[in-house]
C-alpha cells in the first residue's frame, strides 16, 4: 500500500492519460490490499491468525521456493540497471518460472521467458521509447534497427 500511494504522488505532472491508467492500477491494487486485510481481522477474531512473527519463515518457503523468489526479485532490482530491462527481465522470468515448475521443463520455460521479454522490448522501448534502464541487448537492437 506504501508503493501505491508513494506511486500516485509521483505522477501528479504526468500526462492526464498515464495519471488515470495509475490510478486505475493503482485503485484495484488498493481494493485487493483492502480485501486481504479484512480477511486477516477475520482469522485473527475467529482465532486462525496471529501477528507474530515465529512462523515467518518454515520449511515449507524453501520447498514452495518462495525464498529462491524473493532472491530472483532481489537480483531483478540490482541488476536491471547494469544489464538493462529486456536480459534482466528475460533472467528473471526463466529464473521465477523453473523455480515455480522445480526445474521442469527447461526449454519451454526458455522460450517463453523469451518471447516475453522480447515482447516487453517490443512494446516499451522500441514501440513506446519508454524510460526502462538499457543495456547491450538495447543498444544492439538499436543499432541493427538503425542500420537495417
Amino acid at each position: 500500500m506504501g508503493f501505491t500511494f508513494y506511486f500516485f504522488s509521483t505522477i501528479w505532472n504526468s500526462p492526464w492519460t498515464a495519471q488515470v491508467s495509475a490510478f486505475l492500477v493503482g485503485g484495484i491494487l488498493l481494493f485487493v490490499c483492502g480485501i486481504f486485510f479484512v480477511r486477516c481481522a477475520f482469522w485473527l477474531r475467529r482465532g486462525d491468525g496471529t501477528l507474530g512473527f515465529r512462523n515467518l519463515i518454515t520449511m515449507n518457503d524453501i520447498y514452495s521456493g518462495r525464498i529462491g523468489l524473493f532472491a530472483t526479485t532481489i537480483a531483478y532490482v540490482v541488476l536491471i540497471d547494469r544489464l538493462g530491462f529486456t536480459l534482466t527481465t528475460f533472467l528473471f522470468l526463466t529464473s521465477s518460472m523453473l523455480i515455480l515448475a522445480k526445474g521442469r521443463t527447461p526449454v519451454f520455460i526458455t522460450m517463453v521467458s523469451a518471447l516475453m521479454a522480447l515482447t516487453g522490448w517490443a512494446v516499451f522501448i522500441w514501440a513506446f521509447d519508454t524510460r526502462f534502464p538499457r543495456g547491450w541487448f538495447e543498444t544492439v537492437m538499436k543499432a541493427a534497427l538503425a542500420n537495417g
